[in-house]
């Protein structure tokens, strides 16, 4: 399994980059490259993408896994159906996480002509949506998946001892705190992030000479 795991894929990549180097390809791996020629409205909305998906994902998740164990556990102690239902709101809360930061995020892409868009500052805005977005996702996403088994906890330890429902709520409330983390770090991630905008002149309008 270990082979597989490490040895297999490290092997496919020697193999392809001594082909690559041998034939005159070798410039494939320039990273440099790729970062100029990809667009800056591509990393934005990857970005964007990312943190919705990721945080749906998410919640999705932990809903998953608390409303499985509150149903398991209301067949035998029916009065936990309706105070654990908080627990399925702090999972749903997370993907609201992702909303916020991806409205937030779209606010800034604005409508720029192919041949005034490869700008340092539409750069730095893609880069940075997309780091952002990429943050806040695996946030939400493990903090989703943090309060769905927090939230499956306090279900069946409800259903046995009533007495120790808020005290696992506490643990669920301080699991939950991760995704406003996140959020709030997104937000940092971009407050210096200005909206695409038209190069305002020649001298500002640096294209890559990878860009066609």
């Amino acid at each position: 399994m270990g082979y597989y795991t490490y040895g297999l894929p490290t092997f496919l990549i020697i193999v392809i980059a001594l082909y690559l180097l041998f034939t005159g390809s070798g410039e494939a791996f320039n990273v440099g490259r790729f970062l100029e020629e990809t667009s800056p409205y591509a990393w934005a909305g990857t970005g964007v993408g990312l943190c919705i998906g990721l945080s749906v994902l998410g919640a999705g998740w932990g809903i998953l896994v608390t409303g499985s164990s509150i149903l398991g556990g209301g067949v035998r102690s029916p009065r936990i159906t309706t105070k654990n239902l908080i627990s399925i709101i702090f999972c749903e809360v997370v993907a609201i996480y992702g909303v916020i930061i991806g409205i937030v995020y779209t606010s800034k892409l604005q409508s720029v002509p192919e041949n005034l868009l490869y700008t340092p500052e539409n750069y730095f805005t893609g880069y940075a949506l997309f780091w952002g977005g990429l943050t806040v996702g695996l946030c939400n996403l493990l903090c989703g998946v943090a309060v769905g088994i927090t939230g499956s906890t306090a279900a069946l330890a409800d259903a046995a001892d009533p007495n120790l429902f808020v005290k696992i709520l506490v643990v669920e409330v301080f699991g939950s705190i991760m995704g406003l983390f996140g959020l709030i770090v997104g937000l940092l991630m971009v407050s210096s992030a200005a909206d695409f905008s038209a190069a305002s002149g020649a001298a500002t309008a640096v294209v890559s000479p990878y860009v066609h």
